[in-house]
């Protein structure tokens, strides 16, 4: 399997070389606090939503991403790491930014352990210097195995050789709420029908800093649901960020067929004409 983690240790060895490069994806205001020596920061990474995942809505996302990837200096022949505070702050969103990198044809993108807070406990440097690299030419090269769109889930729902899987909040799931923001922030509340349901938070450990559990523990996790690492799975949750989380850790405990729903509930609850379910 393809490196995903890397430890503060590691992502400081690398970028002190400058043979890697860390993408910080907090809010402007707390980068400029202090990041990493070197750090790019993309908050877009979080605040991006998808409401289309037709080919016309997937092409704008890609092109958006493009050029963001370009301006931070991202190169194929480097590995790009992703953190945050840590791996729970923003729904899980240095995943994110993981998957979408990946998704986008970069062969070697990881997430930072332990987040910001994890390169402080281990003592290492911050920097407050906005970094402004040289712009490359990231040409994206969409990978389809790793997207569901619309379409793909609606077909799924009855389809019994594919698993749909939920891993948003429990309010989400029993629809009192229609996102994790505010009460009302899409349309409708709900699920999708037949969906399974593993709270993003459970593929985690808390102390002493948010960490994935450990393989046999992410899929004995998983059984309990009856979901095995020969599925075929979709996560969804509300705007990819923890359904890109519950990848990674799918991913690190060996689940080779899995897709996100990158438009997930935000995008579903906004056409009257699919379905949704509350029991």
């Amino acid at each position: 399997m393809d490196k995903i983690i890397y430890s503060a240790a590691e992502v400081h060895a690398l970028c002190s070389a400058e043979a890697a490069i860390a993408i910080d994806i907090r809010p402007p205001a707390a980068y400029g606090e202090g990041h990493l020596p070197g750090a790019v920061n993309i908050h877009q990474i979080f605040t991006y939503l998808l409401t289309d995942s037709t080919p016309a809505g997937l092409a704008a996302m890609q092109a958006t991403f493009g050029q963001l990837f370009s301006r931070a200096g991202v190169r194929c022949d480097r590995p790009v790491i992703f953190h945050d505070d840590n791996l729970a702050s923003q729904y899980g969103g240095a995943c994110r930014g993981y998957w979408l990198l990946t998704y986008l044809g970069h062969p070697r993108a990881g997430v930072m352990a332990g987040g910001l807070k994890g390169w402080l406990a281990a003592g290492l440097p911050i920097d407050r210097l906005v970094v402004q690299p040289d712009h490359t030419d990231f040409a994206p090269i969409p990978q389809p195995h790793l997207m569901a769109t619309t379409d793909e889930v609606k077909k799924a729902i009855g389809d019994p050789s594919i698993i749909l899987l939920d891993n948003r909040d429990e309010p989400e799931w029993l629809g009192l709420t229609s996102s994790p923001y505010t009460v009302d922030f899409a349309p409708r509340k709900g699920r999708i029908p037949g969906a399974r349901w593993i709270e993003w938070y459970e593929f985690m450990n808390k102390a002493p800093h948010p960490a994935f559990k450990s393989p046999d523990e992410i899929r004995a996790l998983c059984a309990t649901r009856g979901i095995t690492p020969e599925d075929d799975i979709i996560i969804y949750c509300f705007k990819g960020s923890r359904a890109a989380h519950t990848h990674v850790a799918l991913k690190l405990a060996g689940f080779n067929r899995v897709r996100i729903y990158f438009g997930s509930w935000n995008e579903w609850a906004r056409d009257p004409t699919l379905p949704i379910s509350r029991q």
